[in-house]
């Protein structure tokens, strides 16, 4: 039997990023197979969901909820009643946070652990809240979804999480939106960025402390400080907090080139992964890896490191660095004195990119939300719907 899913998407931020690629990417897929779904969003999302998803009943929340502590509280009571108005038989939120009293069964995603791992990787007051809401949401979720093998070890081991309880369901990518580009939007980028044409390594992701920006930074300054045409160093996405970042761009030599272009639209991603001389990502610690997979469907070559799950999404289709500075530098400069190995790279990448799917994933959702309804079917004596 079909069950209505009630995916909460109030959490989506203004600025989209991966929760919104991972949201959207779910919700379409969901819908291309056919599943009986209802969303609630903020308002300002109402329309663009509704576009989504046709023929699902979309609820959008108070205007208040664009606040995150408003959106926290109206989970707990606005949430359930929700659920109850379209009738859901199962609940899921996309993100670590989740009413305390649904009266449903409810599926939470949590996307990664790192903040208990990495010890000072995110600002303290939110990683606090962070850890409490992720405990909360492993004891008292009826399933957990999460998006690699190595996320589920994780938290396994730092939680004691029930692992009989957590299902994976990997990312899947966009592969129109992300795909090999031009060469029109290639310059495009390029000119863009204010680069020309000039060569350049690329970095997309938020600027904190588990994404090792300044270790790439110091990294790409001992690759290529000492080389005729350097290529530049693009750091895109969102602000974040880094306490040696500063530092690490404080002692950029004046004839490097380092490009702070801030948020870059979707539309302008194929160009920005796929142009570039190589895609760096040497993050500490990951839930999946969503840059590696885009970058990868974009037909770029990849250097990133053997952390969490980043083995899991680039297989041998990528190059690997230890996530120290010496480490990357040496692998940044076999990268850029082997463009026959980065063509390799980039053909293996692109190969291997085509086996994530977003209908995948759904399929993987699909099947947590059947066993969400009978385990609390299950555990209230009663036979699901």
């Amino acid at each position: 039997m079909t069950h209505r899913i009630l995916l909460d998407a109030t959490a989506v931020p203004a600025d989209r990023g991966a929760l919104s690629r991972y949201v959207d990417g779910l919700l379409g897929a969901l819908h291309a197979r056919g599943a009986d779904l209802a969303v609630a969003c903020q308002r300002a999302d109402e329309r663009r969901y509704a576009e989504l998803v046709p023929g699902a009943r979309v609820v959008p929340g108070p205007a208040a909820l664009a606040h995150r502590a408003s959106r926290l509280a109206w989970e707990q009571t606005g949430l359930p009643y929700v659920a109850r108005q379209v009738g859901a038989d199962v609940l899921h939120v996309p993100a670590y946070t989740l009413p305390m009293s649904a009266g449903l069964p409810t599926v939470v995603t949590i996307h990664d652990v790192t903040v208990f791992a990495e010890p000072g990787a995110d600002d303290p007051i939110r990683a606090t809240y962070i850890k409490s809401a992720t405990r909360t949401a492993a004891r008292r979720a009826t399933r957990v979804l999460v998006p690699s093998r190595a996320t589920r070890d994780e938290l396994v081991r730092v939680l004691d999480a029930d692992p009989s309880h957590i299902d994976v369901a990997y990312h899947g990518v966009d592969h129109e939106l992300f795909h090999r580009p031009s060469e029109q939007e290639v310059k495009q980028v390029s000119d863009r960025l204010g680069l020309h044409g000039r060569p350049y390594i690329a970095y997309l992701g938020a600027l904190e402390p588990r994404k090792n920006v300044p270790n790439l930074i110091r990294g790409w300054v001992r690759a290529c400080a000492d080389r005729r045409e350097p290529p530049a160093l693009v750091l895109a996405g969102s602000g974040g907090w880094d306490d040696e970042i500063d530092a690490a761009l404080a002692a950029v030599p004046h004839h490097l080139r380092l490009v702070r272009p801030g948020y870059l639209p979707w539309s302008a991603l194929p160009g920005f992964f796929g142009g570039a001389l190589a895609v760096a990502v040497p993050s500490r610690g990951e839930g999946f890896g969503l840059p590696v997979l885009e970058a990868m469907a974009c037909g770029a070559p990849v250097l990133t490191t053997r952390r969490g799950p980043l083995p899991e999404v680039g297989g041998d289709a990528v190059a690997y660095t230890e996530p120290d500075a010496d480490g990357i530098a040496e692998a940044l400069a076999a990268l850029i004195d082997d463009p026959a190995g980065r063509a390799s790279l980039a053909e293996a990448a692109f190969t291997r990119a085509r086996r994530f799917t977003w209908a995948a994933s759904a399929e993987a959702h699909l099947e947590c939300y059947r066993r969400a309804v009978e385990q609390y079917a299950g555990a209230r004596g009663a036979s699901p719907a």
